[in-house]
């Protein structure tokens, strides 16, 4: 198996870091390797990625979330591959994000090493460009607080307080998460991933 790991410290808080790793679809946005993600159901997913002409296409399941402190996931299908991203905070505006990736090279040429070099620089480089998206930014683009254990999903104790607040509303976000997870829909209003347990879907009072 090939392994890699790459780090970058971004000056914003842990769960903005955070919160936008969970937007996998905005990943091409940022990741020049990757092509495009398809967010399938909560914790399915397909990757096209392109990296140094070395073309792959694979499904992949998330086996666990800790919000504000990792993101793993594994391959369902070749490519076999597997990964994670950790997050750290140095202070409160301040995030080390580490990527570690394993796969099994596949062909002549990724067994023969030169493809492990490619991908150790793509990743740095979409590091990068990952630190200056959301530096610029300064905000998410929205966020997904569910934690998953095992590749299921499981409800978080800041969910679990918010549904004790306000179940009527709350049953309203699990609909609207239910069709789209991932992407919550922005509000006139406000930027998406302020605060992922406003209901996006629900018209705001006029006066």
């Amino acid at each position: 198996m090939a392994t890699l790991q790459e780090t970058i410290e971004v000056d914003v808080p842990v769960s903005t870091a955070y919160n936008q790793w969970t937007q996998f679809e905005s990943f091409p946005e940022f990741m020049r390797g990757v092509e495009s993600v398809e967010q399938i159901d909560e914790t399915s997913l397909h990757f096209r990625t392109d990296i140094a002409g070395v073309r792959r296409e694979y499904n992949a399941q998330i086996t666990e979330q800790l919000p504000d402190r990792r993101i793993a996931w594994v391959s369902t299908d070749k490519p076999r591959n597997s990964g994670e991203v950790s997050f750290e905070p140095l202070g409160p505006e301040q995030t080390r994000v580490t990527v570690a990736l394993e796969w099994e090279p596949e062909g002549l040429v990724e067994k023969a090493g030169s493809a492990v070099h490619a991908d150790s620089h793509q990743i740095s480089a979409d590091l990068k460009r990952f630190k200056q998206f959301i530096e610029e930014r300064g905000i998410e683009t929205g966020a997904w607080r569910s934690a998953v254990d095992g590749g299921e999903v499981e409800e978080t104790d800041e969910e679990a307080g918010f549904a004790a607040g306000a179940p009527a509303a709350h049953a309203r976000a699990d609909a609207h998460h239910a069709q789209s997870p991932h992407t919550p829909t922005p509000s006139p209003q406000r930027p998406a991933g302020v605060d992922p347990f406003i209901d996006d879907t629900e018209p705001s009072d006029p006066s």
